[in-house]
């Protein structure tokens, strides 16, 4: 082919270099390639390399041609960047073309995608001159219209799922409520003075509580842990730990009786808490700290522990009397649940009065309604009755965005950022808005200060996608399954991988089923692509009027099935 180019150049160009130097004959499309043909966007341009040569004895040594590159469609033209080139004896900084050989040329044109383009045609104009006098060259098309599938992206971006500022409501909320109890030096009775310590107070009031409201209160169970601190035997140590155990069981289902509470007890006791003499010591300001730790380290033996301990008699001192005396206890611990209020409760209460529901109930009331009128009306009570919280703004504004309303959406947006300007899901929505308003730039500033919620990476690929990075789109996406992901695997002409994914698409809307139509004609599944066609024209009615025009179903142009569907 780029031989018969060549000769077709040559033979042509060589019929005008014999014509009068009063005039420039016209010029043929066989003198011209054009790369990519059809021309195809990239991102939301169109770029164009062309190659031409000047043959032998074309180019008069005072002669200049300019050439533009036109493209042509219903509501008017586009230029790009035209092309100088000069004779010999001219004197200038164009590429200077040699009288005898010829020469080769290449040129780059550039447009910035319109809808109306895609319907077009390129064609290369040309002023010739010699001296004073210009030459009327006629114009030449070189290319027929443009593929525009990469930006089918400013419909696929609008439904991406925008990010949701999610509710922390917990039906049911673990809690926990600890009393120590101290005992005296090889004692294991437990004195009054200790059963009036906050702690245990806090522990017999929790119960009350507990009893009073088991609506919204439910007792898990109580753990009893006893222990016995590290110095003396082990024999004693352990008769010590095991009576502490006793003695606050037996004090704990005496409350619990008295309280009129049922429930698990379970106990168990530790001779010597050595973990917990060490934990103490690092936390602590004695003497020879340091000392003391590294004789734990080095002795795993408890007695021989405690002998090489007491041999540091400074530090043993002020380990008994700082130390010690809390590991000589029993810990008593009270685990039970917060129960929230049920579903129907939330909406019942949403009914009757919202203003007694915490802000994790109302935003957890909107995920109990697949209504989005009965969403909105939540998410507006919400921003009324907590306006500090931006996670109901920025919900509106999912919303908003979904139902194609990108006024309101970034409204909304603006006021959760307002109120948290670091917010991950409001700067991904942001983005998003941005990106489909085609602000790349401010979607780009928003998508990195968002980067930490998971539904940045979609919007990140769109915005790959607009740009023409393909790879990185696919990158961006992973195993996304949405159109934008099957647009950016057909176009870095994965087409298996994107068939895959537009299939796995939830709620397949037109574009879903446009797309599928694409990667079929283009893998030559002619009665594949019209069965996608079909339906994503029922769908989209406006779809047959632009699959009429579209280059990807160019093979199809004369198909019966396809003729039926777009005309």
């Amino acid at each position: 082919m780029r031989n018969k180019l060549y000769l077709a150049l040559t033979a042509v160009a060589a019929g005008l270099a014999l014509t009068s130097c009063s005039k420039m004959g016209a010029l043929s499309s066989d003198n011209f390639s054009v790369t990519p043909n059809p021309l195809e966007t990239v991102g939301d341009q169109v770029p164009a390399t062309i190659n031409g040569r000047f043959p032998e004895k074309y180019m008069k040594k005072k002669a200049t041609v300019k050439v533009t590159p036109v493209l042509k469609y219903s509501a008017g033209e586009t230029a790009s960047t035209p092309a100088n080139f000069q004779g010999e004896k001219v004197v200038g900084n164009d590429q200077t073309i040699a009288y005898r050989v010829g020469g080769n040329y290449t040129m780059k044109a550039n447009y910035q995608y319109a809808p109306e383009m895609l319907k077009s045609e390129l064609y290369l104009q040309f002023e010739a001159k010699k001296g004073k006098k210009t030459y009327n060259v006629p114009e030449v098309k070189v290319a027929d219209g443009i593929i525009a599938t990469s930006t089918l992206v400013n419909q696929t971006i609008k439904s991406t799922v925008p990010a949701y500022a999610a509710d922390a409501y917990q039906h049911i909320i673990k809690q926990k409520e600890e009393a120590n109890i101290k005992f005296l030096i090889q004692q294991a009775k437990i004195r009054t003075s200790e059963l009036k310590s906050v702690s245990v107070q806090k522990f017999i009031e929790t119960l009350q509580e507990i009893k009073k409201d088991q609506k919204r209160k439910a007792l898990d169970n109580i753990e009893v842990s006893a222990y016995a601190s590290p110095d003396g035997g082990l024999n004693l140590n352990t008769k010590l730990a095991k009576n502490r155990e006793d003695n606050t069981a037996a004090y704990v289902k005496k409350t619990m009786k008295n309280t009129g509470i049922e429930g698990n007890l379970n106990t168990k006791y530790t001779a010597e808490d050595w973990e917990g003499f060490q934990k103490l010591v690092a936390e602590s300001n004695i003497q020879d700290k340091e000392v003391i730790l590294r004789v734990l380290n080095m002795y795993q033996d408890p007695e021989e522990r405690e002998a090489q301990i007491r041999n540091i008699s400074a530090a043993f001192t002020e380990l008994a009397k700082v130390i010690l005396p809390e590991l000589r206890r029993a810990r008593i611990s009270l685990n039970y649940d917060l129960i929230g209020r049920s579903d129907n409760e939330i909406m019942q209460q949403f009914k009757a009065d919202a203003k007694e529901l915490s802000i994790e109930e109302l935003l957890y009331a909107a995920t109990l309604t697949d209504k989005v009128a009965e969403k909105k009306e939540i998410f507006k009570k919400t921003t009324e009755l907590y306006p500090n919280d931006y996670r109901a703004f920025n919900n509106l504004a999912v919303i908003a965005i979904q139902e194609g309303n990108y006024d309101a959406a970034q409204k909304n947006v603006e006021k959760a950022l307002k109120i948290n300007a670091n917010a991950a899901e409001a700067n991904v929505n942001a983005g998003l808005i941005a990106l489909i308003n085609n602000n790349k730039e401010t979607a780009k500033n928003y998508l990195a200060k968002g980067s930490a919620n998971e539904v940045a990476n979609n919007v990140l690929g769109n915005l790959y996608l607009k740009e023409g990075n393909y790879a990185q789109a696919v990158k961006a996406f992973g195993n996304t399954k949405s159109n934008s992901a099957g647009l950016a695997q057909l176009l870095t002409k994965d087409y298996m991988t994107a068939a895959s994914t537009l299939s796995s698409v939830t709620d397949a809307d037109a574009l879903t089923y446009y797309l599928k139509a694409v990667i079929a004609a283009r893998t030559n599944n002619s009665s594949l692509a019209v069965e996608n066609l079909k339906s994503a024209i029922k769908k989209d009615s406006s779809l047959a009027k632009y699959a009429a025009n579209d280059l990807e179903f160019k093979k199809l142009a004369e198909d019966a099935a396809f003729k039926a569907l777009t005309k």
